[in-house]
């Protein structure tokens, strides 16, 4: 038999091998690694796989850790889960909910500007499902809230971290779209490529994100129309309300500013997304200080958990290293290649596709297994077919977002079950997600049809 159609052969089960693993239960880091060692394994007594390629990981890993836009991750990270720790979050919750707890559906308005605040200052879809799972369900519960929408609102607004700049997921996606579009850009004889950065982004996935919180605000508003019983209004007491404008001042103001600064410097060119992350976690210490909520268990508590995270999502790149390594050199570049450019409708109908695969892996897989594994391998093809990286990376965040919603394996629905009281059950969880998967798909089909949502703001700012 043809040793290339043997390498794409075992390219291809391995694939499906590392997806069945993941099935079953295995670690993630282990599975990607371990499976790919035994396919490459396979591959040598076959002939098809040179055991040398592998010195390429040493090079590989020194380079990840010694790569300065990575290092954002971590410091995004801290920022978050100091302002999470810290009850600086849980502040800004109780007080946004005082502020349009009395108009219909106000409850419910109030968790989705939370929700865009928090995806702009974290980035951790887990920390802002459960914060606003353990606060504002209970709220809106005693409110006579439909639980239905009520879990679907704060599922929904909680995955906007996924999408929102900071996001993690778009730094890593930004930092591999880079080194993937200078490679097509010299394939193809242009040796002075136009270079892509995290910054592009970031600014590219702004007004998606607004756009989303937008869609989000008019369900909610027509839901208070239509069905005001799904949606009532919760009455401030007077006392509560003559102090309010304090603790607007105090709990909201502080927060806005940082993301102001953050967010900001990194758009407007001042500063780059490592720079920035300093100055965010800097500033979420500093807000923690003056409210009197830093104390030494609570600095541990951060730097354990961030410390938790980020190796969790390294070593998850570290197996997807190995993957990547065994995968193209048996040839799945080539098979994947050949299969997307086959595909009717060319590049949209290749690009289609890519999401839709990447939409089921959602169900089984977190949003950094699925960018490690399915970027590296796919991009390549998209930007040969001659689609926008910037485009692609923000694109593919809105889709994971999408499917990290939809029942029945969506990871937000999940991380609200287990905060949620017993007597929400878990279909209705399910159902309140339904609509807000809706209109993702809705985001999704006008970023289909108007690309310039996504790459106006680059254009004009860079």
């Amino acid at each position: 038999m043809d040793p290339v159609l043997i390498g794409e052969i075992l390219a291809g089960l391995m694939f499906f091998g590392v997806i069945g693993m993941l099935m079953l239960g295995f670690p993630v880091a282990f599975t990607l690694a371990g499976t790919s060692l035994i396919f490459a394994m396979v591959g040598m007594i076959f002939g098809v796989f040179d055991p040398s390629n592998f010195g390429a990981l040493a090079g590989r890993y020194i380079g990840f850790m010694t790569n300065e836009v990575l290092v954002a991750v971590p410091l995004f990270i801290f920022m978050g889960v100091m302002l999470e720790r810290s009850k600086i979050a849980e502040q800004l919750l109780l007080t946004m909910g005082k502020m349009f707890g009395s108009l219909r559906g106000g409850l419910g308005i109030s968790v989705i500007l939370v929700g865009a605040l928090l995806a702009a200052s974290t980035g951790v879809v887990g920390a802002t499902v459960v914060t606003m799972g353990l606060i504002s369900l209970p709220a809106m519960m005693r409110a006579g809230y439909d639980p239905k929408l009520a879990c679907g609102v704060i599922c929904a607004s909680g995955t906007l971290g996924q999408i929102i700049p900071p996001s993690t997921v778009l730094i890593f996606m930004g930092d591999m779209l880079a080194g993937i579009n200078a490679q097509v850009q010299m394939s193809q004889g242009n040796f002075a490529p136009q270079s892509v950065s995290v910054g592009d982004l970031f600014a590219g996935a702004f007004f998606p994100g607004l756009m989303l919180v937008g869609l989000y605000l008019a369900w909610m508003i027509f839901k208070a129309i239509v069905d005001p019983e799904s949606a009532p209004a919760m009455p401030v007491p007077e006392e509560e309300r003559k102090g309010l404008w304090k603790e607007v001042l105090t709990a909201l103001v502080p927060p806005l500013l940082l993301i102001m600064a953050v967010l900001g410097s990194i758009l407007g060119g001042i500063a780059t997304p490592t720079e920035a992350s300093s100055v965010g976690a800097v500033g979420a210490t500093l807000l923690a200080a003056l409210r009197w909520r830093l104390s030494f268990k609570v600095l541990r508590e951060v730097v354990v958990s961030t410390a938790s995270i980020t190796a969790m999502i390294f070593i998850i790149l570290f197996g997807a290293s190995v993957f990547a390594i065994v995968f193209r050199q048996m040839g799945g570049d080539d098979l994947v290649h050949e299969f997307l450019t086959a595909l009717p409708g060319g590049a949209i109908g290749a690009m289609i596709v890519v999401m839709m695969i990447m939409f089921v892996l959602g169900f089984i897989l977190d949003t950094f297994e699925i960018i490690f594994i399915v970027i590296p391998i796919t991009a390549p093809v998209l930007l040969l077919l001659g689609l926008d990286p910037v485009w692609v990376g923000v694109m593919v965040g809105v889709n994971l977002q999408t499917s990290f919603l939809t029942p029945p394996f969506g990871f937000s629905l999940f991380y609200l079950r287990g905060v949620a009281p017993n007597r929400i059950s878990t279909g209705m969880i399910y159902r309140g997600a339904i609509p807000f998967v809706v209109l993702q798909i809705v985001a999704i089909a006008l970023l289909f049809i108007f690309p310039d949502i996504v790459l106006w703001l680059p254009r004009v700012l860079y």
